[in-house]
C-alpha cells in the first residue's frame, strides 16, 4: 500500500474539509427541495418583509396625526394583543378547517386591509380612529394565520426535513423582523409613508400565488 506523504495528504485533506462545509450549507437548506414549501417560504419572504415595512409605516403615522405617544402604544397592542389572546383558538381553526383556504383567506383579507390604509394615507382623509381599527383588524387576521402558517409547514416538508423546516421558518421571521422595518425606514425618507403601504399590499400577492401553486396531492 502505497503510503502518502504529509505534502500530498494537505491538498486532499483541505478538499475534504470544502466538501464537508459545503454539504452542511446544503443541509441548512435541505427543506427547500419540496416543491410546495419552497413557493410556501420565499412567498412568506416577500409578503412578511411587507408587514414588518406596514409596521414601521404605521408607527410613524400614528405620530403624524396625532404626536402621541400613547396612541401610538395603543395601536401597538391592537395590533399585536389578539396574537397572544386568540392564537389558541385559531390553532384549533386550523386542525379543523383546510390550512391552505385558511391562509388564502387571511392573506387576501390583510391584502385588502394594506389597501385600504393605502388608500386613505394617498388621499389624505386618513383619520386615527381608522388606523386603530385597521390594527386590530390586522390583529385578529394574524390570531388566524400565524398558527394555521406554521401548522401547514409540518405538513408540507415531511417528517424527515421537519426539523430544518421549522428552523427556517423562524429564520424568515427573524430576518423580515429585522430587513423589514429598516427598508420601511429608507421608503419613507424617500418616498413618504403611502408608497410603503401599496408596497406592503403587493407583496401579499407573492404569498397568495405561492399557495395557489402548491399541490395538495403531494401533501
Amino acid at each position: 500500500m502505497k503510503t502518502l506523504t504529509h505534502n500530498q495528504r494537505e491538498p486532499l485533506l483541505e478538499q475534504e474539509s470544502q466538501q464537508q462545509q459545503v454539504k452542511g450549507l446544503l443541509r441548512t437548506f435541505v427543506a427547500l427541495r419540496h416543491r410546495n414549501f419552497r413557493l410556501f417560504w420565499f412567498g412568506q419572504l416577500i409578503s412578511l418583509t411587507g408587514t414588518w415595512m406596514q409596521t414601521i409605516g404605521q408607527a410613524w403615522l400614528v405620530l403624524e396625526l396625532t404626536h402621541s405617544a400613547w396612541l401610538l402604544g395603543v395601536v401597538g397592542a391592537l395590533q399585536f394583543l389578539p396574537v397572544m389572546l386568540f392564537s389558541l383558538f385559531g390553532g384549533v381553526l386550523a386542525d379543523r378547517l383546510p390550512k391552505r383556504k385558511v391562509l388564502l383567506f387571511t392573506q387576501s383579507f390583510a391584502m385588502v386591509q394594506a389597501t385600504i390604509l393605502w388608500i386613505l394615507v394617498a388621499t389624505g382623509h386618513v383619520q386615527i380612529w381608522e388606523v386603530l381599527v385597521l390594527a386590530s383588524l390586522l390583529g385578529l387576521t394574524n390570531s388566524i394565520d400565524m398558527p394555521t402558517r406554521q401548522a401547514f409547514v409540518v405538513e408540507m416538508a415531511g417528517r424527515e426535513d421537519l426539523p430544518n423546516a421549522i428552523a427556517l421558518n423562524s429564520s424568515l421571521f427573524n430576518m423580515a423582523r429585522v430587513v423589514g422595518p429598516g427598508l420601511g425606514g429608507l421608503i419613507i425618507a424617500l418616498l413618504g409613508v403611502a408608497p410603503l403601504f401599496l408596497l406592503n399590499a403587493i407583496s401579499f400577492i407573492a404569498v397568495i400565488i405561492g399557495l395557489a401553486m402548491i399541490r395538495m396531492n403531494e401533501i
